[in-house]
Formats: C-alpha cells, structure tokens, sequence
C-alpha cells in the first residue's frame, strides 16, 4: 500500500528537498567555477569586493529548485514552460559568468527565454481595474496579454540582476518576494504554486549563508537571472490568473524594490545621456554606501524596506476602496523614500565627520 502524502507534506519536502541540494551542491560549483574561470575580478569603482570572488553560486539554486519541483509536482503544461525557459536563463548566465556578454545579446536571449513560458500557457491574461475606470472591474487583455506578459517577465527578470551589487542583496530580496508569495498561494489555496514557492525559498536559503557578507562566492548573473525570470513567472502563474484587484498589486508590492531602483536606474540613465544598460553608481546600494553605511547596514535596510512591502502584499488581500487607497499611498510613501533616504545619509554623515574633527 502506497503513502499518501499530505498538500502540507509535499510543501515541506518540497522546500527541504530544494534547501538541501543547493546547499550541498554550492562548494562544488564553487570548484567548477574556478575552474571554467568564472571568476568576479574587481576592476572598478561599482565593485565592493577587494579580491577575486567565484561567480556562477545561481547554479546550485537552479539545481535545488529543479529537483524539487520534478520530484514533488506533476509537470503541468506551464510548469514545463517554466523549467525550460529557466534552462535557457541559467546557461546565458553560466556563458555570461565565464565571459561578460553584450548586453543586446542577452536581452534578446532574455526575451527569447520569456516567450518559451509564454507559448506553454503563462499568460497575463487580464487586469483587475477599479469600477469607477471598468463597469466589470476587470480588462481582458486578449492577444496583448502575450507582449505584456513577455514584458513584465524580461523586466522582472533584470530587475533583480541590476540590484545584485552587494553581498547578500539579491538573494535576500529573492527569499523574501518568494517567501511572501508562498504564504500569498497557501491563502489562496493555490497548491501548485504553493509548491513551486517551497522549492524556490528552499533553494534561495539553502544558498543564502554562502552568500551573505563576507561572501564566500558570488552568484552570479547564472542566480540573479534565475531568480528574477522564476519569480516573474511563478507570480504570473499564481496572482495574475485572479480578478481581484490583488492579482495586479500583489506581484508590483512584492517586486517594487527592485522594480523602482531599475526605473530610477533608467531614468537617470536616459538623463545622464548614457545607454541604458550601461552599469553606474547610482543604485540605492550604492547611494547607502556612500552615505555612510557598512555593506550589512545597507543591505539590512534593504531588506527591511522589502519585509514591510511584502506585509502590505500580504495585508491587501482583503480588497476594498480603503486597501485601495493604502496602496497608493504605499506606494507614493515609498518613491519618497527612495528619493530622500540618500539626502538623509549624507547629511548624517556629514555631521559625524564635522563631530569627528572637532
């Protein structure tokens, strides 16, 4: 007679089967990284680390995801999207580890691996709109929703690359959007995503205390486009799919720390008159750690930045006029913050200077 195991079994396996095989597998591809020469040699100002660091650490968080998804879910059609277009993600950052890509090679890599999770099924296929802008409250987005969905998964997808600069903070960012969407999925009662979410937090903290400073590999563009493409995919497969108004600003909460810095990083870009994926100085990181803080400070008001939107996420599913409202004050409360918390760091540590020299 065969076990049965539980929903709430499958969740838990699912997460220590994934936190297990990232762990365990990480200082092997530490060894295979040295050896293929993918190695981060720090050559400029952008860079915070002094020595030479391994890269490709994303590979043993694909490989804990992976078994644990084709151990512990049936491989639905979408599922199948998923793996194979993160198959395609991951081997563009294992070249782009080993040897810096160009940037328009990749974005189209990025933009063919998107279209593969596309054609399987995973496809935005409406928005939730307030009843004041739809009588029904909800668009149908028809033939659009397959440009949209490819858009907001190769965004998401660099997104979370382009805050990777310090040790710990895109992997940080990473368990906390995907530990938030595992809880969203088990109160919505979405079993498949509730597993995918186990085995990728399970694979992000498996790889976590490598990672966190001092950090003894990098992961690499191989994990930060991982990370970006699952959880851009997985939150279309799991909260796009609702007609609540949740389904479109529980996944932007979630992600809106890394979907600001790379607005703003556009922005500034286009003003400064420089290509748009050309690498600069003016992230939040970046500006934190010129304004004073240590790496684990800045990365711990990251995160804490990251932990207070993912409540609010959570806090919004219970929809209405009134959550509606909290939203956007969130969000406006949040761009203030992106704006003025540099100001504030450098003006404190102006002052600790001025102290200093008296």
């Amino acid at each position: 007679m065969g076990l049965k195991m539980t929903e709430d079994s499958i969740t838990m396996f699912a997460f220590l089967l994934s936190f297990v095989v990232a762990f365990a597998t990480t200082p092997f591809v530490k060894r295979l990284a040295y050896k293929i020469g993918a190695v981060d040699v720090p050559k400029d100002s952008r860079r915070m680390h002094k020595t030479p660091k391994a890269r490709l650490g994303g590979l043993a968080i694909f490989l804990g995801f992976l078994v644990s998804v084709c151990i512990f879910t049936e491989l639905p059609k979408t599922v199948v999207g998923i793996l194979l277009g993160t198959i395609v993600i991951v081997v563009l950052g294992i070249f782009d580890d080993r040897s810096p890509l160009s940037a328009k090679f990749k974005f189209a890599i990025q933009i063919l691996a998107a279209i593969i999770p596309v054609a399987f099924g995973v496809v935005i296929e409406r928005v939730s709109l307030p009843v004041f802008i739809s009588p029904t409250g909800v668009l149908e987005l028809g033939w659009l929703g397959y440009p949209l969905t490819v858009l907001w998964i190769v965004a998401v997808t660099n997104a979370l690359n382009l805050i990777d600069g310090l040790d710990g903070l895109a992997i940080g960012v990473a368990t906390i959007s995907s530990i938030t969407l595992l809880c969203i999925s088990l109160l919505l009662g979405n079993g498949l995503v509730v597993v995918l979410t186990a085995a990728l937090s399970g694979a992000c903290l498996g790889f976590f205390p490598y990672n966190f400073n001092p950090a003894k590999l990098f992961m690499g563009d191989t994990g930060a486009l991982f990370l970006g493409f699952t959880l851009s995919t997985i939150s279309v497969l799991g909260l796009f799919k609702g007609y609540a108004i949740i389904s479109v600003a529980i996944p932007l909460l979630i992600l809106a720390l890394p979907i600001f810095d790379t607005s703003f990083a556009i922005l500034r870009r286009i003003k400064n008159h420089k290509p748009i994926m050309a690498p600069d100085r003016g992230h939040l990181h970046h500006k934190l750690i010129d304004h004073g803080l240590t790496q684990k400070q800045a990365v711990g008001c990251i995160y804490a930045m990251c932990v207070v939107l993912c409540l609010f996420a959570i806090f919004l599913l219970s929809t209405g006029a009134v959550k509606m409202v909290a939203l956007l004050l969130i969000v406006a409360l949040f761009v203030v913050f992106m704006v003025i918390t540099p100001r504030i760091m450098a003006t404190l540590h102006d002052e600790n200077e001025t102290n200093d020299k008296k």
